[in-house]
């Protein structure tokens, strides 16, 4: 059957993408991880990625035009396969607010079995309904985790409200339906994982035909989770959440907020939580972050510590086996997964140094009396990092396959220890940025990290990476290349170490750096020089400055 590609919902702001380039063209032979396009969003040019193995039968935007959130963009399936029945019912479906956002509440209805199509009343269905799917929240995202419903069938539902929040592989983020109506329909309950692209709920008309839309769904192979059984599981995930929500705010730390509110309470440094809200059901709005007055009673929540204290492990009594079993996240799946592939596919060689770090411990001392944030070793690495890759273009480059893509900007990722692995936020332009500027966009990332707050141009674009277990008292590690780029430098601590100078012992402060190196792209000889130069930089700090 053939499969149906549509415009990802690439930005939480996004409503079209425009398609900057095609990388395939009809007939040409495609597999289910390859780049299908780059499609520039309202924060970012990203990739498309088709998750089908196939032949590419049908592009529906050409390069340089845009297509709506949830508009067919392409059609994969076999070599002269009819696909145009998928056409009439995919231009219906476009013609409703564009839906490429999970929604909402588990159902307590079954759903409708498959059935014959009826190209007369699926046409009028998809007037009267917008489908909504599982959106493309990362460049990495394979699937999605609901983790909880915000509404559930037979509510009343706007264009700009959170129906759910969706647990990915880099951070957990809402998703707006951009459809007004009644939720007619939820495929996935809470808890349960769909497929990027799957249906995961209907909007529209309480007397729209939802049967005829999950008909023709599963008869053209395009929604892999909107299964009937899915609403009738479902309704055990609902009865258990909806007894926190209950109890009137947030015991699971979530907030009622639409974004826009969001952003200003995080633009302003309000903490959202302290705000009341006057939409529907308590949703804090604009007009409640704008009016909202700070309470000097404010800063005592106690939940943090009890949220804490579950750390220990609970180990069996004496003389006793036990085990505990936990569910991979989705950020573990894809942490496996992808470093998985980057070792076993890249050729990895590794080169270490020791610098020494007393200039770069005396310059650090002398910044940070006048930098209005707090510098780190680790933000002078990133800075050396960006400056020695200027003068070494090809360690700032990626194995694309077929050739060696070059890149000319420079953007470095620092990897950021969290709860469920690491994620790497990235700082774009670092070279043109000075180190203050860098710790405080480091810092910010590192705390957005860690919420799981971090959006999609936030965590993707990476040209090179830095992973540092200094401050853990780490000497030396190896790093596992962070695909795309071409190497990784892994930073251990900084020890005092006695040194030979000019025939004297002296003590010097000492830093071992190792890079990670796909020999694909980066010869022995091409990383040494460019650790030479980053030696250089953190030996006499003053150099990064002319």
């Amino acid at each position: 059957m053939a499969e149906v590609i549509r415009m990802p919902l690439l930005s939480d702001t996004m409503t079209e993408g425009v398609i900057a380039e095609w990388h395939k063209k009809v007939g040409d032979t495609v597999k289910s991880d390859d780049v299908l396009a780059e499609v520039e969003t309202d924060k970012a040019t990203m990739e498309v990625i088709g998750y089908a193995d196939g032949t590419l039968l049908y592009i529906g935007v050409e390069k340089g035009k845009a297509a709506k959130v949830n508009d067919i963009i392409a059609i994969v399936g076999k070599p002269g396969e009819d696909y145009k029945s998928l056409l009439d019912g995919g231009n219906g479906a476009s013609a409703a607010p564009a839906a490429a956002a999970p929604a909402a509440a588990p159902a307590a209805e079954p759903a409708p079995a498959a059935a014959p199509v009826d190209n007369g009343a699926l046409e009028q269905a998809l007037k009267d309904a917008t489908v909504i799917r599982m959106p493309l929240l990362s460049d990495t995202m394979t699937e999605g985790k609901i983790v909880a419903w915000n509404k559930k069938v037979g509510d009343t539902v706007k264009s700009d409200d959170v129906l759910a929040e969706v647990e990915t592989d880099k951070a957990t983020m809402e998703v707006i339906g951009y459809a007004d109506g009644t939720l007619l329909y939820i495929g996935v309950p809470e808890g349960e994982a769909a497929k990027v692209n799957g249906i995961i709920a209907i909007v529209g008309k309480k007397d729209a035909n939802i049967e005829a839309i999950l008909s023709a769904e599963k008869a053209g192979g395009a929604a892999p989770k909107a299964g009937a059984s899915a609403p009738a599981a479902a309704a055990p995930a609902a009865q258990q959440a909806a007894a926190p929500a209950a109890s009137g705010s947030d015991d699971d730390g979530r907030v009622k907020a639409s974004p826009l509110a969001r952003r200003i309470a995080a633009d302003k440094g309000i903490d959202i939580r302290q705000v009341q809200g006057s939409g529907d059901g308590g949703r804090i709005v604009k007009k409640d972050v704008d009016s909202f007055v700070p309470s000097k009673a404010a800063p005592a929540p106690s939940a943090a510590p009890a949220a804490a204290a579950p750390q220990v492990a609970a180990f069996a009594p004496a003389g006793q086996e036990g085990f505990t079993d936990t569910p991979v996240s989705q950020m573990r799946k894809v942490i496996a997964r992808r470093l998985g592939e980057s070792k076993f596919s890249a050729p990895h060689f590794y080169l270490t140094m020791e610098i020494n770090m007393n200039k770069a411990m005396e310059a650090r001392e002398a910044i940070n009396k006048v930098s209005p944030a707090k510098v780190s070793f680790n933000d002078m690495v990133i800075k050396a990092c960006a400056m020695a890759l200027r003068l070494h273009p090809d360690v700032n480059s990626s194995w694309m396959g077929d050739y060696i893509r070059h890149n000319h900007h420079i953007h470095i990722g620092s990897a950021v220890a969290v709860d469920e692995g690491l994620i790497v936020p990235v700082i774009r332009f670092a070279d043109q940025k000075s180190f203050s500027q860098i710790a405080a966009e480091a810092k910010e990332l590192a705390t957005k990290a860690k919420n799981k707050k971090l959006q999609p141009q936030e965590f993707t674009g990476n040209t090179f990476t830095v992973s540092n277990l200094g401050m853990m008292g780490i000497e030396q590690f190896t790093a596992i290349i962070n695909p795309p780029d071409s190497a990784i430098l892994a930073v251990g601590g900084i020890k005092e170490t006695v040194v030979v100078e000019n025939g004297e012992f002296k003590v010097a402060n000492i830093m071992k750096v190792t890079m990670s190196c796909d020999h694909r792209t980066i010869d022995g000889a091409v990383g040494s020089r460019f650790l030479v130069t980053l030696k250089g930089f953190l030996e006499n700090p003053v150099t990064m400055f002319v």
